[in-house]
């Protein structure tokens, strides 16, 4: 006979918080949203941790480069999505590494002998206006010269021109040594008024660029979210089929997380897929895993060696897998259980393992909800595909500006690995759609918007940090009609102007 669960399966929006003590330590400068992204032990630190608990969803509609720049230059992180070829995927990877760095390797050089014509194709082709000039047109030849938009005039100089009748020669250029701290370069920008500074050995030969916009953008993004040596962080998805050859591109492309994607994580293609990594690595590469949606699947994951697991089947606003299958299970219930079953994990092992929801969220409350409710970070697609940033195009649609925004299991999106369930290589039916969202503008004005209100909520519940949140929220159920009661009504409102 089957097995019966009489806990109704309910959603964020069936719930409301219910106000704590808010005490003068309660306001939004002192709220912290700093949450671990892999798993620790206890008394230790997670090896990657987000300033703002949010990661942008696996999928082509949502993750691109762009908008994994600029995701972790506000603190969260981008997983660059696993449904497309191999080398386009780790290209993506390569191109938010080599966004910010602080010491940047060239991948614009040229020779004294190139042309005019030859500076405009790069410029093209990568979108570096600054070019180093050396010997043998490598990242690191000895360095002679440098190009910038300042040394030649497109609309007077010959396309033929020589790169070396117009470039800054060396011996006018300043300079750092290798050995120089990116304190220091930054000083000597400043101390200069320079836009670059090129770093050498002592044998002259290009290691790296300074730039002063990266200076001013870190200034700017105080929440940013990089390694050691200054790169942005990114993340990538995978699956369980091509996992041995993807896996090794993107660690060579400078990945720091993998999430396996998949809208039903609890199989043994993904304990294959996570134990074969595990033993490749060990603990050199993060993992993520799922999606799940109660303890058995948590504690399956956990076992495979998961340094995160994702929580949420069918709640994401382009799934149809619950009309499609009649598979999963309202996201506040399976967040509350998989957290149980977290909390009872690291009782009895010592080792934390953070776990995302992934879906259900419509309104901004619902991210404190869900964070209240024992989630360490939110991934959300929806929400970021309305940004200028998301990979989509913007369209109008009835008088009003749109993005375009469809699920990976949608057959736009031919991502058959995300439900492989065995056999042929195809998707059998869909269970996403093909829709649009109404277009949000800036991605961090938006975010600053929803931080806002996430940090007067935490105040409202006498928290500013998530784990005290998580320690004194009160949550109570609402009824249909408190539901009514919380929005306007019994008034007439007034037009909105445009």
């Amino acid at each position: 006979m089957a097995i019966f669960t009489n806990e109704v399966s309910r959603t964020f929006g069936e719930y409301l918080l219910i106000p704590g003590l808010t005490t003068k330590q309660c306001i939004p400068g002192n709220v912290s949203l700093k949450t671990p992204l892999v798993k620790f032990e206890k008394g230790g630190s997670s090896s990657i941790e987000l300033n703002i608990p949010f990661v942008s969803a696996i999928m082509q509609s949502v993750s691109g480069p762009e908008l994994a720049i600029e995701l972790a230059r506000n603190g969260g992180l981008s997983f660059i999505f696993g449904s497309q070829p191999i080398a386009s995927q780790a290209e993506m990877v390569r191109k938010v590494k080599k966004f910010k760095a602080g010491f940047v390797t060239s991948d614009s050089n040229l020779t004294p002998e190139n042309t005019l014509d030859d500076v405009l194709r790069l410029i093209e082709q990568t979108g570096h206006s600054t070019i180093g000039i050396t010997n043998d047109g490598t990242p690191n030849g000895k360095l002679l010269g440098l190009v910038t938009s300042r040394d030649y005039r497109v609309s007077k100089d010959a396309r033929d021109k020589k790169v070396k009748d117009f470039m800054t020669p060396f011996e006018k250029l300043v300079v750092g040594e290798v050995g120089i701290t990116l304190s220091e370069a930054n000083q000597i920008i400043w101390d200069h008024k320079l836009n670059t500074l090129p770093v050498i050995d002592k044998d002259q030969r290009l290691a790296y660029f300074v730039f002063r916009k990266d200076y001013d953008s870190h200034k700017e993004n105080p929440n940013e979210i990089s390694s050691p040596d200054k790169k942005l962080l990114v993340g990538a998805g995978i699956n369980t089929r091509d996992y041995k050859e993807r896996v090794p591109a993107l660690v060579e492309a400078g990945v720091d997380v993998l999430c396996i994607d998949s809208s039903d994580g609890y199989s043994e293609w993904q304990y294959e897929t996570l134990q074969w990594i595990k033993k490749e690595y060990g603990n050199k590469v993060l993992v993520g895993a799922g999606n799940v949606v109660d303890q058995e699947g948590f504690l399956y994951l956990a076992k495979a060696g998961a340094d995160f697991i994702k929580v949420g089947i069918g709640g994401g606003s382009i799934c149809i897998t619950r009309e499609q299958k009649g598979i999963g299970r309202g996201q506040a219930t399976a967040l509350q259980d998989v957290a149980k079953a977290r909390d009872e994990y690291q009782q009895r092992t010592g080792v934390y393992i953070p776990i995302c929801s992934d879906g259900g969220l419509v309104h901004d409350y619902h991210m404190v909800l869900a964070l209240a409710m024992g989630a360490d970070f939110l991934m959300m697609g929806r929400y970021f595909a309305r940004f200028d940033e998301s990979p989509t195009r913007k369209l109008t649609v009835g008088n009003r500006f749109v993005k375009e925004y469809w699920g990976e299991g949608s057959n736009r999106a031919q991502n058959w690995q995300r439900y492989d369930m065995g056999g042929a290589e195809s998707l059998k039916f869909e269970e996403g759609v093909d829709s649009y969202v109404p277009y949000a503008g800036k991605l961090k004005d938006n975010l600053n918007v929803t931080l806002g209100k996430i940090k007067a909520t935490m105040c409202s519940c006498g928290s500013i940090t998530i784990p005290e949140l998580q320690e004194k929220a009160k949550i109570t159920l609402v009824s249909s009609t408190s539901i009514v009661e919380g929005g306007a009504h019994d008034v007439i409102l007034k037009e909105q102007s445009r």
